[in-house]
């Protein structure tokens, strides 16, 4: 398995009197410290607006990681297209690559939170076709070396992409998908799962499973295998690490309700939402605290044995090529976090790299989009 970590810059305790500037230190220290520890990939979350993540550009991160280490891959986790141009998405990734000598992972997504969709003045009941328009649109420009597209909601002339995209983006580009609905709609697009845990892990196989279908009768090759994400307490002392589970894998799930607004009924009034209008039933059902009970369930926290075994766990049922941890969230104080990272590299992350087949993030064919190898 490919191990990575990432950064989310969380800031719950900004009404006391904690900075942006402050979290945006301490979190940087640890995304910094990834590759001395061993990790693979450093990875980065687009949002805006509000304190659940602030990270407005997700590539101006990792170019700045780029720079700084040498060896890490580089994931946006996600970009999120319909908040963006699809053709500066394109220019931004191409640009990444050539930067960091290929480095580049692309995760996209199509958004959740309506602060974030209004801030923008995009209408949420249209975020489904956006995603999908501009998502076609980036991966045939990243393949031919110009964006060109007449769509419902993208009009975009021809228009090189230069930097031009050196290698190809195919097996390593990903989207995050949550309901099943998404989740054949990356199929048909031919890109991988990012799994962003919400759900049952036996409810996450079972769609895969459909997944994989989809994509090998669409392609005719197998689907790439999923990549996971999650969030991490460990410590060797099992009462503190269910303690740190407890207060902040908990709190983060409070950020979510906060930030999604999952407490309101208005997924049930917008259109491509309806996963999360029984969402919200189970919710309202099982209250926050159940639901933060449950979100914590599958998440990885104890000791690194115990974290060891629930990736085995989650391998065995996902068949994912990797995982990449959250160290840092709910304003979890930075000694705790760096301790925690720092020992899950030395003990988890080498018994997670013998399971099954590395992931490639690499490139199929001589390695070169189709553009280059047709003028080459």
């Amino acid at each position: 398995m490919h191990v990575g970590m990432a950064a989310i810059f969380q800031n719950p305790e900004r009404d006391q009197g904690v900075s942006d500037y402050s979290v945006y230190q301490k979190d940087m220290k640890l995304a910094l410290a990834a590759e001395g520890l061993g990790f693979e990939s450093v990875w980065g979350i687009e949002h805006h607006f509000t304190d659940y993540t602030m990270m407005p550009d997700v590539v101006q991160f990792l170019s700045y990681i780029g720079g700084a280490c040498r060896k890490v891959k580089l994931g946006t986790m996600v970009v999120v297209l319909p908040w963006n141009d699809p053709l500066r998405v394109a220019e931004k990734m191409s640009m990444l690559d050539c930067q960091t000598d290929g480095r580049a992972i692309f995760g996209i997504g199509r958004g959740l939170a309506r602060v974030e969709f209004e801030g923008f003045r995009v209408d949420m009941n249209a975020s489904r076709e956006r995603f999908v328009e501009s998502a076609e649109m980036i991966l045939q420009g990243l393949e031919q070396g110009y964006c060109e597209y007449d769509g419902k909601h993208v009009k975009q002339p021809k228009a090189r992409i230069r930097p031009e995209p050196f290698k190809s983006f195919k097996n390593r580009t990903y989207a995050a998908s949550v309901s099943p609905e998404s989740a054949l709609i990356m199929a048909r697009l031919g890109i991988g799962i990012l799994v962003i845990p919400q759900k049952p892990w036996d409810q996450h196989a079972k769609e895969l499973a459909e997944y994989n279908t989809l994509f090998e009768e669409q392609h005719g090759v197998p689907a790439p295998r999923p990549y996971i994400a999650g969030w991490v307490a460990c410590d060797k002392d099992p009462a503190k690490a269910e303690a740190l589970a407890r207060k902040y894998i908990s709190g983060y799930w409070t950020s979510v309700v906060k930030h999604y607004e999952m407490a309101s009924d208005h997924f049930s009034h917008t259109k491509g939402y309806e996963y999360y209008e029984k969402l919200n039933q189970t919710i309202a059902d099982m209250g926050v605290d159940g639901m933060a009970e449950f979100f914590m369930s599958l998440q990885i926290w104890g000791t690194p044995e115990q974290c060891y075994e629930k990736l085995k766990d989650i391998h065995s049922r996902t068949d994912c090529c990797g995982f990449t941890g959250v160290f840092r969230y709910a304003g979890m104080p930075l000694d705790d976090a760096r301790n925690g990272m720092t020992l899950f590299a030395r003990e988890v992350m080498p018994e997670l790299k013998k399971l099954g087949a590395r992931p490639a993030f690499d490139v199929e064919e001589s390695g070169e989009p189709a553009f280059l190898r047709a003028v080459g």
